[in-house]
């Protein structure tokens, strides 16, 4: 509905930085970037406990994917990554492109996950 007393026209609502706003890409399919904001990052340093290394090294004996190493991944991966949107949001973006993991093992069992990428402003392109 269009407002007789404002002549400037309705724009799209700015999108919402979600899951579906983050990429890998260096661009967001349907929007253009109005404004960068920098690098945004997540980072998590993680140990195997004696517990989870025992469990893992018995799994090792049978082959296949060791699941709690695998669950011990996808936790640090996670965390990196709602820590990334956190700070795209504090920054005021509304999405996340060129989103990359990196993962450094810092001595025998302690290892660094980060998830970063570049905050930004986007509007649907045509808005």
């Amino acid at each position: 509905m269009s407002d007789p007393y404002n002549s400037a026209p309705a724009r799209p609502p700015v999108a919402v930085l979600n899951d579906t706003m983050v990429t890998t890409a260096p661009e967001l399919a349907g929007y253009r970037v109005v404004r960068s904001l920098g690098l945004v990052r997540g980072i998590t340093v993680r140990s195997r406990s004696v517990v989870g290394n025992f469990l893992g090294g018995l799994q090792t004996l049978f082959g296949g994917n060791i699941t709690i190493y695998t669950e011990l991944c996808e936790q640090a991966r996670m965390e990196t990554y709602r820590d990334m949107l956190t700070h795209a949001r504090q920054l005021g973006a509304n999405a996340v492109i060129a989103v990359r993991y990196d993962a450094t093992e810092l001595m025998t069992g302690l290892t660094e996950v980060l998830c970063y990428g570049t905050a930004v402003v986007v509007e649907p392109v045509g808005g």
